[in-house]
């Protein structure tokens, strides 16, 4: 793996009107992101975006209205990640509560249907709805919306991607990504999306006086949701998905998660009451995930969906069952992709793709995650699309600088027909193709590379919030840092980096380490981890560490403790 460079965070201006309680520490934290009066800070739902700039609204609410009055039945298709089903259950949820009957949901099966509202998938339905609504997919689903339309089923598309040269021809189309869509913030997740369409819903009906003296329902109820859903999505967390992430977090810390959440959390061994958006993200959302990967997302949707706690809890256990047969095959995958990697060690290529038809489709994505992070170049991993292995389905993770899905679409123009379907982000996207043109793909994808990858974005730099006096070593500071974001992409984490004296250390299990700090200013002794740090090697006597103040709660006890993210000598 490369040593990347530390690099102190500049303050984006001078803070100014914050309260005294407010850390000064964490006051130059947020200046480092943009943040700098307690304004913008104010994460109040009552700041949250108005839906009404959100294009494709209107006639997608049209449908809407007239499905729930004529009681129609209305079928979500979500997606097989925690995006999609957040937002299928935050669909499902949301459209019962605003009175519509006849609401079922689909998910496709990544082995049977491939991605998104596919032919395969429409050609299942049975029987078929009236109105079929996508979540966080769809908008490169052009033959799947056609097939459905045959089937004379209306299709409305809520996502979130970026969009092809082509727009499906659905009945109607809400995607702020869409060019010249006006909506402000271009980062919602797909559950995100799916929750404003239930806002612009709920409007619409209020203005029709669908509730008349009766209390209107309360969509507040569905926040949790839409915040698992949007920091396990790995979006962008601009101020207004802080908005969504905040009051999701508000409510499960206050006992009032759905059942499957609250469900999760405990099997996960987090507490509700102070869980975080990184438990979210690192040990809720994988849990998700993994049903999508290995087995049937149905499983991760029904969880999300119940409202009995023992029929959650059950579903959850299963969800941590498939995610540690998860985690068993990510890291044999991991093994063998590091292998290839070093067996090409004369190979200079700037874009990565690898194969091997052993590898499992459902967890190329998190390989190519771990091989970018070691490497510090875009990676596309592939396996097998099927039992027959002519197709290959690919997963793809991008280094900053490195727009991963215009990088597809560039591959695509020059090589017309190499591509199958792909679609995605910046940082993230996927594909698939005929095996016997994986050659011809690793050539085009680094040439790419080569051309948009200028030399100073291939050194890993690792950005930090400086250092810490002495006197900031505390407790309190930690607990203010720890519930002070949401941190998440985009938005990091407090990091901080300073020299130390290791004067002790021992293993945790094989890879972690543990470690007994000396500030060397001052001479306090302080607790440290280094999860994965070990690398059979004594740490050095004098150490410069990049690290999170942390707090270990275990067994009750409450204490400080740094968590580094980094070591090197100093």
């Amino acid at each position: 793996m490369m040593a990347p460079a530390l690099q102190r965070r500049a303050l984006a201006g001078t803070p100014h009107g914050w309260p005294a309680h407010v850390h000064p520490v964490l006051q130059r934290v947020y200046a480092a992101r943009g943040v700098l009066c307690p304004a913008d800070a104010e994460h109040r739902l009552a700041r949250l975006l108005p839906p009404q700039t959100l294009g494709g609204l209107e006639r997608a609410l049209d449908l809407l209205e007239t499905a729930i009055a004529a009681d129609r039945a209305i079928l979500i298709a979500g997606d097989f990640d925690a995006d999609g089903a957040t937002g299928c259950a935050v669909a499902v949820r949301g459209l019962r509560m605003l009175g519509a009957r006849r609401v079922g949901y689909v998910v496709p099966n990544r082995f049977e249907h491939g991605y998104g509202l596919s032919p395969a998938l429409v050609a299942s339905l049975d029987p078929a709805p009236h109105l079929l609504i996508t979540v966080d997919n769809g908008i490169g689903s052009g033959a799947g919306v056609e097939a459905a339309r045959a089937r004379g089923i209306q299709v409305i598309v809520t996502d979130h991607h970026l969009p092809g040269e082509r727009l499906p021809a659905a009945d109607a189309i809400v995607d702020p990504n869409l060019p010249g869509d006006p909506f402000p913030s271009k980062a919602l997740a797909g559950v995100g999306v799916m929750f404003y369409v239930l806002l612009a819903l709920r409007a619409r009906l209020r203005a029709r006086g669908a509730w008349g003296a009766r209390e209107e329902p309360d969509l507040a109820a569905l926040l949790d949701l839409v915040a698992l859903g949007t920091v396990a999505d790995l979006v962008p967390l601009d101020f207004n998905n802080r908005v969504l992430v905040e009051a999701g977090l508000r409510r499960i810390r206050a006992g009032r998660a759905c059942a499957g959440i609250a469900a999760l959390a405990e099997a996960s061994g987090r507490s509700a009451a102070t869980l975080t958006a990184a438990d979210l993200g690192y040990a809720l959302g994988p849990r998700i995930n993994a049903a999508g990967r290995l087995e049937d997302m149905s499983l991760g949707v029904e969880c999300l969906l119940t409202d009995d706690a023992g029929r959650a809890r059950e579903l959850a256990a299963l969800l941590s069952g498939i995610n540690d047969e998860r985690r068993g095959l990510q890291a044999a995958m991991v093994e063998e992709a590091e292998a290839m990697v070093a067996r090409a060690a004369d190979s200079d290529a700037v874009g990565v793709a690898l194969f091997d038809p052993g590898w499992h489709a459902g967890v190329v994505g998190l390989v190519a995650s771990k091989l970018k992070e070691r490497l510090h170049r875009p990676v596309v991993a592939f396996a097998p699309a099927g039992e027959g292995g002519g197709e290959l389905r690919g997963s793809a993770r991008s280094i900053a600088g490195f727009h991963i899905r215009d990088a597809l679409a560039e591959i695509d123009a020059r090589h017309p027909g190499l591509l199958g379907r792909f679609g995605g982000h910046a940082m993230a996207a996927g594909l698939s193709l005929r095996a016997a043109d994986f050659a011809r793909f690793a050539a085009a994808f680094d040439a790419v590379a080569r051309e948009r990858i200028g030399a100073e974005l291939l050194s890993p730099v690792l950005h930090t919030d400086g250092g810490l006096a002495p006197g900031e070593f505390e407790l309190a500071l930690a607990q203010q840092l720890r519930v002070a974001g949401p941190w998440g992409q985009a938005f990091p984490e407090p990091l901080f980096d300073d020299v130390f004296e290791c004067v002790g250390w021992r293993t945790m299990g094989e890879r972690h380490l543990r470690l007994d700090l000396r500030d060397p200013r001052d001479g306090r002794t302080l607790q440290a981890v280094h999860f994965g740090g070990h690398d059979g090697q004594p740490p050095p006597t004098l150490l410069r560490a990049a690290y999170e103040l942390g707090i270990d709660d275990w067994q009750g006890r409450t204490r400080l403790r740094l968590s580094l993210r980094h070591r090197q000598s100093a």
